[in-house]
């Protein structure tokens, strides 16, 4: 598949700076709300919120300040918002490859890359900062050990090996190690209190296989993309699918004992059927994409994906709190 074809309509000033650059067909790309959502991609941070705070919610329950909960979760929005930036400044090559990704504002040329590193290293040194006051010196080194996977190693992966996958889904369930620091977790395991670990254990693994499928999703539904762009993913390797597939339900399949482990330290009934219910529909989009492999299954297995992680992290939340 080729790249978009933009056709030249206006003259404006670029919403970061930089030389006065064409403004393409699609009004989108002029708008400034939407290049800067396009830098730091909201529904990631979103996710990563959700985690950290279900996280935090398993080990200690209610927090003592909802004021320093507020502080954690900005510096975590703001160091997920410089990775993002980060992976697009190495990728921008590649993004221009892809239709999906060639409106970014680097890729499409509207923001510099040293303009790019200026604002990835701002959000990065003020995130760490707050993720300290609010979290502790553990949830900062949680959340810089997250951003140096994902910028330094699976950034640079994907254009190497399919592996990338595997140590992508590390940074991605990494966030939880922030939750769990910044509510003492180490101090209450120390101190003989192992509800609260084998529960954010529990929940860390979830979030490392409930990636692959989620991502092998993605990848078949942009393969032809991924190949144009010269990334390594799964599906351009082997374009059957098989490989793809066969992670993807051997993932979700491994979920289901982990997702109930999830309530064996509350001991709630109900979180331990809204976590069966929630990894079973997993287990069968992922089965179902594994015996059709096209794009209709495929979506439907992206959708289950956000699905059973947003119901399993509520009914975390909700079943599962120590306050």
């Amino acid at each position: 598949m080729t790249p978009p074809v933009f056709t030249d309509v206006a003259v404006v000033r670029p919403p970061f700076g930089g030389p006065v650059a064409h403004a393409a067909t699609d009004p989108r790309v002029r708008s400034w709300a939407v290049d800067l959502s396009r830098l730091v991609r909201p529904r990631i941070a979103v996710m990563v919120l959700a985690t950290v705070v279900t996280a935090f919610w398993m080990t200690a329950g209610r927090p003592e300040s909802v004021a320093t909960l507020v502080v954690l979760l900005v510096g975590t929005a703001l160091v997920a918002a410089s990775s993002s930036i980060a992976n697009q400044i190495l990728e921008r090559e590649s993004d221009r490859a892809m239709e999906r990704t060639a409106v970014r504002p680097i890729a499409a040329g509207r923001m510099s890359a040293g303009e790019a590193w200026w604002l990835a290293a701002a959000t990065l040194g003020v995130g760490a900062v707050a993720v300290w006051a609010g979290g502790g010196i553990g949830a900062t080194l949680a959340a810089l050990a997250t951003w140096l996977l994902y910028v330094l190693v699976y950034t640079p992966l994907k254009r190497m090996t399919p592996l990338n996958t595997a140590v992508g889904a590390v940074a991605g369930a990494l966030p939880v190690a922030i939750g769990w620091c910044a509510a003492g977790g180490p101090e209450r395991l120390a101190a003989g209190d192992a509800r609260g670990g084998l529960a954010v254990a529990a929940l860390a693994t979830i979030l490392y296989l409930w990636q692959f499928p989620h991502f092998m999703a993605i990848a078949w539904l942009y393969r032809r993309q991924y190949e144009a762009a010269g990334s390594k993913m799964l599906t351009v390797v082997d374009p059957s699918g098989l490989r793809a597939a066969g992670q993807s339900l051997t993932a979700a399949l491994a979920m289901v004992p982990v997702s109930l482990v999830l309530a064996v330290p509350s001991g709630s009934i109900r979180l331990f059927l809204a976590a069966a219910v929630a990894a079973i529909l997993y287990v069968l989009a992922a089965f179902r994409f594994a015996v059709r492999r096209d794009d209709a299954s495929a979506r439907i297995l992206l959708l289950t994906s956000l699905g059973s992680l947003l119901g399993l992290l509520t009914a975390a939340v909700v079943f599962g709190s120590r306050a």
